[in-house]
């Protein structure tokens, strides 16, 4: 795994658990944590058990006892080490979203297109159990023809103007902000429960706080302290319409400024004989309404997603017991593992990263032409 941090631990735990509760065709060993730093790169490696640790990430993809490259750095590094991996006839694992730009992220699906190597995309909502049931339930038809689709993702945590200026603010690290960083997820989901992908968009793009505080030399970024100011070079808004291919329009929000929000994740898709409603800060239900039901029992039905027969359950608790964040990279890993031991091309791969970054690229033009406003005043 090159790179760590938060979601270092959060695929660490993905690795280190999948073998223990799914039977795995082929068992991940946790070989090698690669960072920049050998002494925080060590530490981690022993809180998370990884056996061995390296500071150059092009020594590890070069090693023979390396099957897989799980890439959990900055965007602005994913094109680089991806290529690299699969050239050298690695399985490649690579965060969400794929790349910082469209150009980027089209060199990472040609490397990926034919490479010997098998490589997917961290779109890690896909396997949140009731996630996964809404897409069965509209792909079986329960909603009827798709129409509407309405996706937000609202966290508060830039709300404050003191909160300090990570790599997350700064475009030459992240390639966007909301945008990217939580608009992607919102788009993989909304066209992963449809099955449709999005054509055209319309859109805009803001920031509302222009600077902020400086963390200090430890950060990677300038500056010692916070006395120091930097510029926010990425958006703390994107709010966009589409088009999709299948007919249905949709709406989409991303923000880190909606204040008392905190991880709030929803996709509705509405079609003409129900709807289904995801809710992740409500993982565990899905909402479901059947425009058939008698005119005395309307109304959206809550389902507990912790059945057996669900995805991802059998392997877990019994009824009714919950699952958390976690468990979905855990099912990453062994979506992803059983893939490559059958041969086949996981999901979501490159080319469906890359999708998701042509969304986002048409975003950004959409919002940079000031033609698509129209004034309300004379």
């Amino acid at each position: 795994m090159i790179g760590h941090g938060f979601m270092g631990a959060a695929h660490s735990q993905g690795w280190r658990v999948a073998p223990r509760f799914f039977d795995l065709s082929a068992q991940p060993e946790m070989t090698l944590l690669v960072g920049r730093d050998a002494a925080r790169t060590e530490a981690a490696a022993r809180k998370w058990g990884w056996e061995q640790t390296e500071t150059d990430w092009r020594a590890a993809v070069a090693r023979d006892d390396i099957d897989v490259v799980d890439i959990v750095t900055p965007g602005a590094s994913h094109a680089e080490i991806a290529v690299a991996a699969l050239e050298a006839g690695k399985h490649v694992l690579c965060e969400k979203p794929l790349a910082n730009t469209l150009d980027e992220a089209e060199a990472m699906a040609a490397a990926a297109d034919g490479a010997a190597g098998k490589a997917m995309v961290g779109f890690t909502y896909r396997r949140v159990p009731a996630a996964s049931f809404a897409r069965d339930l509209v792909q079986s038809g329960a909603i009827g023809e798709i129409r509407q689709v309405r996706a937000v993702y609202l966290q508060d945590w830039l709300v404050d103007p003191e909160a300090p200026l990570t790599w997350r603010l700064q475009k030459d690290a992240a390639g966007s902000g909301a945008l990217g960083d939580l608009g992607a997820h919102a788009v993989d989901l909304a066209q992963f429960i449809t099955g449709q992908k999005i054509t055209a968009v319309s859109g805009t793009l803001n920031t509302f706080v222009h600077e902020r505080p400086l963390l200090g030399e430890a950060s990677g970024l300038a500056g010692t302290g916070t006395e120091e100011r930097g510029p926010v070079t990425v958006d703390d808004l994107a709010l966009f319409h589409s088009r999709f291919d299948g007919g249905a329009i949709g709406s989409f929000e991303a923000t880190r400024m909606s204040t008392g929000r905190k991880n709030a994740l929803r996709v509705e898709v509405a079609g003409s004989l129900g709807a289904v409603s995801f809710d992740l800060e409500k993982m565990n239900s899905l909402g479901f309404y059947d425009a058939g039901a008698p005119a005395t029992r309307l109304g959206f039905t809550d389902i507990m997603v912790t059945e057996p027969e669900h995805p991802y359950m059998s392997a877990w608790w019994p009824t009714g017991h919950m699952l958390g964040y976690e468990h979905g990279f855990t099912h990453q890993v062994r979506d992803f593992v059983e893939a490559i031991a059958e041969g086949r091309q996981p999901e979501p791969s490159f080319a469906d990263g890359l999708q998701v970054q042509k969304v986002l690229s048409g975003v950004e033009r959409s919002a940079a032409n000031e033609s698509t406003w129209t004034k309300t005043e004379s």
